[in-house]
């Protein structure tokens, strides 16, 4: 028994000299990061971990790998089960899933909602939402996409309604996001705070503003889908061509730094919190191997458009890095580097294009229209998304992954053992028989989703085997949307000058816990935010602020 004693009184003492260690180490990372005073958050589209790796340890991306050695980097982050754009970026700035945000895809659907042409809201709802580059004016009746701001305004035939305490009320993207964001929490509460973003669409991504409208004090209205007056061709045709439209926001930023708007015209306040994202690298993987985009192998050895992409994205850091230590404004600026989505399949032996046999196999089994005449895809005069959709329909929303609101909620049972009976990669198969593939419904999709009975979760989500996209189009080799591994594992890195000693964790973390580091960087209460006090986010680890 005394001996039993002896070894219990050593370890108590052991626990309590490694408890005072590990808090004398948590008091030095808090010190690390005190004075920090504004955040500036920047995704790379489709950057991956494997990415980051790969590049600092070639020392192709030199100026991320400075950011590193006085940041940690997150090795094992993921997204929150989906990764598409809106959900990708609505973790980083809300710290929410789709589950308490509501936002799925930029092309959704709502069953509560009414046609953007039915203001009295008197007639069906059920409506496929679309906030994309024809959220902006320009893409009225179907019209070309002319300007980079989206032609300065909402096209109200992307717009649907909502009934709201009996009044029919327009939707606009940022009445249709269900929580608040790090811009307006920021703005309620640290006076004089002005807050920044630039984005690849100038109206659908609207909803970073949040439920208030007025969230980002400086939003730039750019449209990558817009047409270059200087080539008279997309910014997305090349991705050299998508360097441009990146510049655009790369200047917004240098200009921000400087004490102007994003335009450079007007004379403001350095934003507490602003960030932009890059589309180039994503436009360079989603590139055909044959033409040079993509990566060569299963290690993710980049091919020379995503070389010269990601050679882009870290020339671009340099020149913003430079640009806060111009104005001294570096050491006390806290720079995340991360990504919105990744892009699947890197490893282009799994590709698998057999064309949309998802939404096939639903028509063929009248779980939708047998025509394909559903939502937006049946609009009346022809063009998409001007507000002569068809509604009360469900849809399907297809990339690497298969999101489905059925046109009969009742069938949910029926559609699935129809979807199981045809897993296989062959006809009519919708190639989800993997291990790594899974189809869910019922209790396990509302525990992960939202209840699909509130209108805007998908009835199903299929996530089919790793490398499979759901189209023939000939002109793209990846894509991004679903979890598969490649899609959803993202580079992270959190620096800081004051952070001294670069360090990298392993453990697992969620791009959702980025939103309440912004806040506890900024000496505010993650709580503040809907979808963190909802889902329990807590803060980045290792940095002396989480929870």
């Amino acid at each position: 028994m005394e001996k039993t004693g002896k070894w219990s009184r050593l370890s108590v003492a052991v626990g309590a000299a490694v408890m005072a260690l590990a808090g004398a180490h948590s008091t030095a990372q808090a010190h690390e990061m005190q004075d920090a005073k504004r955040v500036l958050l920047i995704s790379i589209d489709g950057l991956h971990e494997q990415d980051v790796a790969r590049c600092i340890g070639a020392n192709t991306c030199p100026n991320l790998a400075v950011l590193a050695k006085s940041g940690v980097t997150y090795t094992n982050a993921h997204t929150p089960g989906l990764s598409d754009s809106f959900p990708g970026l609505a973790a980083l700035v809300t710290g929410g899933s789709p589950k308490s945000v509501g936002l799925f895809y930029d092309v959704s659907y709502d069953r509560t909602l009414y046609a953007p042409t039915d203001p009295t809201c008197s007639g069906k709802q059920g409506w496929n939402v679309v906030f994309d580059e024809t959220t902006g004016i320009d893409g009225e009746n179907g019209g070309p996409l002319i300007h980079l701001d989206g032609g300065g305004a909402f096209n109200p035939q992307a717009i649907p309604h909502a009934l709201i305490n009996g009044v029919c009320t327009p939707v606009y993207p940022h009445n249709y996001i269900k929580t608040n964001t790090v811009f307006e929490v920021i703005k309620d509460h640290i006076h004089g705070a002005r807050t920044a973003w630039a984005d690849k669409h100038a109206w659908g991504y609207d909803w970073v503003n949040g439920p208030s409208g007025h969230g980002v004090d400086d939003l730039a209205r750019t449209e990558i889908n817009s047409i270059d007056p200087a080539t008279n061709t997309y910014y997305l045709d090349t991705y050299t061509h998508t360097e441009k439209f990146d510049n655009y926001h790369v200047q917004a930023i240098i200009n921000q730094i400087d004490g102007k708007d994003s335009t450079g015209t007007t004379g403001a306040p350095v934003p507490t919190v602003f960030g932009f994202n890059f589309q180039t690298l994503s436009v360079a993987q989603k590139a055909t191997v044959a033409t040079g985009g993509g990566y060569l192998d299963a290690s993710f050895t980049p091919g020379p458009q995503v070389a010269g992409a990601i050679s882009y994205a870290d020339n671009a850091l340099g020149r913003i890095v430079a640009e806060l230590k111009q104005r001294n404004l570096y050491s006390t600026t806290v720079i995340i580097v991360t990504a919105k989505h990744g892009q699947s399949p890197t490893d282009h032996t799994k590709l698998v294009k057999n064309g949309d046999t998802l939404t096939k196999l639903l028509e063929a089994n009248n779980y939708l229209d047998p025509n394909g005449k559903f939502g937006q895809n049946s609009t009346t005069s022809g063009n998409l998304n001007d507000g002569t959709g068809l509604v009360d329909t469900g849809m399907v929303q297809t990339d690497d992954v298969g999101l489905i609101w059925l046109r009969d909620p009742s069938q949910t049972d029926a559609a699935v053992a129809t979807l199981k009976a045809n897993l296989g990669c062959n006809a009519p198969g919708i190639c989800a028989d993997g291990p790594q593939a899974y189809i869910l419904h019922g209790d396990t999709l509302a525990d992960r989703f939202g209840d699909p009975a509130r209108g805007r979760t998908p009835n199903i989500i299929v996530q089919p085997n790793p490398g499979v996209i759901y189209t023939s189009s000939t002109a793209k080799d990846e894509e991004h949307g679903g979890n598969a591994p490649d899609d959803s594992h993202l580079g992270l890195v959190v620096s800081y000058a004051g952070i001294r000693h670069g360090r990298t964790v392993d453990r697992p973390v969620l791009t959702t816990q980025v939103a309440p580091t912004i806040l506890r960087v900024l000496d505010l209460d993650p709580d503040l935010l809907h979808s963190v006090a909802v889902e329990g986010t807590r803060s980045l680890p290792e940095l002396g602020i989480d929870r």
